[in-house]
């Protein structure tokens, strides 16, 4: 199975049949002059020396930060925070959601666990609820915090992906940009918010601050390029050593989020992250990871070379 797992032709097939979902990098591959179906596999190596400058409109206009309606009603504090992005590379927005949006949320997931609408994948994450509620989608496409995220991307911010937690991630530290990889890279936000009070027996959230401008390791800084018909045939595992060994040299320190109901967390497309272990199986941590692609960028996932379903 693992070997099937690596052919880059059972990926080629699937995309085949999700035209629809894959249509928004065909024009991008165009303008770069490169010969590639909406199917057809692709990776880091394809962009070596290409000019990316040519996938956003010359006349596209950036809404700075000082200008979103989310800065201008922000404390001096959270200000100063927010103009720290670049330095530290994520943003954290204390009680953002009502305690009466975040009850609706909880009682959606609910709803629709018990109705068998969705169901559990990877042990433990629930995925792309917001294609199944008009709630989750509405917070996804909070006006105010979209308006922040484009001007964070230098971009349109578009929604992607849900995923949601009932109990702790407890992943170990990666960077998005080798799991959803953009071209050029940093094309990617995360946003993640604590649908309850989160402490350190629950699985927060740990990061890294400043490791965002560490290099983007993607497949051939581990030996994982694999060939013309294979994706490389490196574990995960083998990524995740790699990533650790650069947190250590760097001596970057580690920062752990015991977040309050309603906090959000915006991250760089490089931040460093994870989730600590869930101690206390007691208790919950329900929580909600939002993903978004800039608009003017080709969306891929570089482990398994393949494009991204939007």
């Amino acid at each position: 199975m693992e070997f099937i797992l690596r052919l880059k032709i059972v990926y080629l097939i699937y995309n085949f049949f999700h035209k629809k979902k894959l249509m928004h990098n065909v024009a991008h591959y165009e303008k770069l002059g490169l010969s590639k179906k909406y199917y057809s596999p692709v990776s880091s190596v394809d962009f070596k020396g290409l000019d990316s400058s040519v996938l956003k409109p010359a006349n596209y206009q950036i809404t700075d930060i000082k200008q979103t309606a989310l800065y201008k009603s922000a404390s001096d504090e959270l200000q100063q925070h927010l103009m720290d992005y670049d330095k530290q590379g994520y943003i954290i927005l204390p009680h953002y959601f009502s305690e009466k949006k975040i009850d609706a949320v909880n009682t959606e997931i609910d709803k629709l666990l018990q109705n068998g609408k969705i169901k559990f994948v990877q042990r433990n994450k629930l995925m792309f609820v917001i294609n199944q509620s008009v709630i989750l989608r509405e917070l996804g496409e909070d006006k105010k915090l979209c308006e922040l995220l484009n001007s964070l991307l230098k971009d349109d911010a578009v929604l992607f992906q849900s995923i949601n937690f009932i109990t702790g991630s407890e992943q170990h530290t990666h960077s998005d940009s080798v799991h959803m990889t953009t071209f050029p890279l940093g094309g990617l936000l995360g946003v993640w918010i604590a649908l309850e009070d989160i402490a350190e027996d629950n699985g927060p959230l740990h990061y890294y601050p400043g490791s965002h401008q560490l290099p983007y390791y993607l497949n051939p800084d581990y030996d994982n390029v694999g060939n013309s018909w294979m994706i490389g045939d490196k574990s995960y595992t083998a990524y995740e050593a790699m990533l650790a060994e650069k947190i250590k040299e760097q001596q970057i320190q580690k920062k752990i989020f015991k977040a309050k109901k309603g906090d959000v967390l915006i991250w760089h497309a490089n931040l460093m992250h994870g989730g600590e272990p869930h101690t206390n199986k007691n208790k919950t941590r329900k929580s909600m990871v939002l993903h978004y692609y800039a608009k003017h960028c080709i969306c891929y996932h570089e482990i398994k070379q393949r494009p991204a379903l939007i």
